[in-house]
């Protein structure tokens, strides 16, 4: 099936270079604040700006991409690896005014520098191209290109051209928030989507904008990128950039990715008070609740970010097609992190690529890149089956599907057995629902773990498949079998806990069948509770609980899951 990967337009990684003088930190510096009136005053534009004509939609990150965008000034050992791996997948542009520079740092790092990468000239301020760079977005959902541009919030005035120069190199309209009443202030780092219409920003976004509403804000967003949902959370009192995505990420349309600090520790309570208030108002483009993945925040030589510690990060990734891209830190939960990635994107090139050069300066990988969508999508999204006890009856698998020239068939690819090959179904247009399609996947026995994929051609001929690294990446769902009492008891099951032993964060691998009350209690070897880790409602899928053993005496403990149907425990040793 790689000849359907063929047809995905090549990435172009677009790299902005600039001197090494006056590297400038991700927050806003003294002299910036003294700056910023006289900058918001040059950015207003004079002449009237108006959104684009008809209905947009903006891209998710894990659709198909033409463009990376980065800001070459500093860490270039950083940016050095970005391409290493970018170029593997894409065409590289590097825009510089050093490019001699550049050059020589990609050779002398073994990146060959005569093929996919072409370079470019353009002036900028800073690295942080993920706060200043273009948005992608599409009218009719797949039809033309768009890009869109705030207003940085930053007074860096060549940052803020960026993306003016961008739109010209890739030729797409330009639409930007620089006149009254759509006047916007806003920050790539603070917002992300589900490619549907939800947007998720901090409250930053209001406060950055006080001569708006909330009202007028969300008609700005909704006009100019389709944003007709848009979640905003209080901003976390010791993320001192009030970027979202320092301690979240979506993985898909469902899927949130939640930083998680020990009990009571930095900006935990307020992460968790957030996720609780998105979990207890809001469901998923789908109409069901978002399945929520938890990843460690980790701490910074035994510091965190309330006392003197960097605030260090793994939600701060990139997608690149069938690459992610994550931070590592050269510390031991860094094999924790790209475990629950990989666990979570079957499929996907997982990269761990060292941030410790940036994340002094509040930002990682996701800060310094930004994603430029193909110009010829082919738009699928589908919600993974969930696991089942139906042994008899065909599995329906619903996708939406969409292309500019419309679909020519779309196919169902499926197996139980990851050493065999797949085999095909036919998808169906749904009646009464346009750009949507049907197909069956063969009722399976009970124990079967079923792996799938979905693939479309459209009457262009270009090709796509969903998930993207398709068929290395796939969905996955169970079949349980019966409702009895044995099979009721399997609703929770728990890989082994990781690392064991284990002498710091450690982490317990849930997959649920079903939302329920769960609680997870550790135990000495006497039966004494020692530890509460979590008590409360999980949600059906793959799910990530953790616990801190360094606070934890040296010697065995027994690790203890109660379901509603069930007891689980394993014995963990901390050393």
């Amino acid at each position: 099936m790689k000849k359907f990967l063929l047809s995905i337009i090549p990435v172009i990684l677009i790299i902005v270079n600039g001197a090494a003088q006056n590297n400038l930190p991700h927050r806003m510096t003294a002299d910036e604040q003294l700056k910023m009136p006289d900058y918001l005053q040059s950015r207003f534009n004079s002449s009237a700006v108006v959104p684009p004509s008809s209905p947009v939609r903006t891209m998710a990150e894990w659709e198909e991409l033409q463009g990376l965008l980065i800001g070459w000034k500093q860490f270039s050992s950083m940016l050095t690896e970005i391409v290493r791996e970018a170029k593997k997948e894409c065409m590289v542009y590097i825009v510089t005014n050093n490019r001699i520079s550049v050059y020589n740092t990609l050779n002398n790092a073994g990146i060959d520098t005569l093929t996919n990468i072409t370079f470019v000239d353009i002036p900028f301020n800073s690295v942080w191209s993920r706060d200043y760079g273009p948005w992608s977005a599409y009218t009719n959902d797949v039809d033309s290109l768009l890009t869109i541009d705030w207003i940085y919030n930053r007074p860096r005035p060549d940052d803020d051209q960026v993306p003016v120069t961008i739109a010209g190199l890739i030729n797409t309209p330009l639409y930007q928030t620089t006149s009254s009443p759509y006047d916007l202030i806003h920050t790539g780092g603070n917002f992300m989507c589900d490619g549907f219409g939800t947007g998720f920003s901090s409250n930053l976004i209001v406060n950055e904008n006080p001569n708006h509403t909330i009202a007028e804000i969300d008609t700005i967003m909704k006009k100019f990128m389709g944003i007709d949902r848009y979640i905003k959370m209080p901003v976390l009192p010791y993320d001192a950039i009030h970027h979202i995505d320092m301690h979240m990420k979506l993985l898909n349309e469902e899927t949130l990715l939640m930083g998680q600090y020990p009990q009571g520790v930095a900006d935990g309570p307020q992460i968790e008070a957030n996720l609780l208030y998105v979990t207890s108002n809001f469901n998923s483009v789908f109409g069901t609740p978002y399945k929520i993945i938890r990843i460690p925040m980790p701490a910074d030589n035994g510091a965190y970010p309330n006392t003197t510690g960097d605030y260090l990060t793994y939600t701060n990734s990139s997608f690149i097609n069938n690459t992610v891209i994550v931070p590592t830190y050269n510390i031991p939960q860094d094999t924790t992190a790209l475990r629950i990635y990989r666990e979570a994107l079957p499929g996907y090139t997982i990269v761990g690529i060292n941030s410790n050069a940036s994340i002094g300066s509040l930002g990682a990988l996701h800060c310094i890149t930004k994603d430029i969508g193909t110009n010829d999508p082919l738009l699928i999204s589908h919600q993974q089956l969930s696991d089942t006890y139906d042994s008899v009856n065909a599995y329906t698998v619903t996708a939406f599907i969409k292309h500019r020239s419309g679909i020519q068939n779309a196919t169902i690819y499926y197996r139980t057995d990851t050493l065999m090959p797949y085999t095909s179904a036919p998808m169906f247009p749904v009646s009464g629902q346009n750009n949507y399609f049907s197909g069956l996947i063969p009722a399976q026995p009970a124990g079967s773990h079923v792996y799938y994929y979905i693939q479309a051609e459209a009457n262009s001929g270009k090709q796509q498949v969903r998930p993207m690294p398709a068929p290395a990446a796939y969905f996955l769902f169970n079949v349980l079998g019966t409702t009895g009492m044995n099979e009721v008891a399997s609703s929770v099951t728990a890989e082994p806990a990781f690392p064991n032993p284990a002498s710091a964060i450690t982490c317990i691998p849930l997959h649920v069948s079903q939302t329920q009350h769960i609680a997870i209690t550790l135990s000495d070897i006497t039966g004494k509770q020692v530890k509460n880790i979590f008590e409360g409602t999980i949600y059906q899928g793959q799910q990530f609980k953790f616990f801190d053993a360094s606070e934890l005496a040296k010697g065995a403990y027994i690790l203890i899951i109660r379901s509603d149907s069930d007891v689980l425990t394993q014995k963990i040793m901390v050393r």
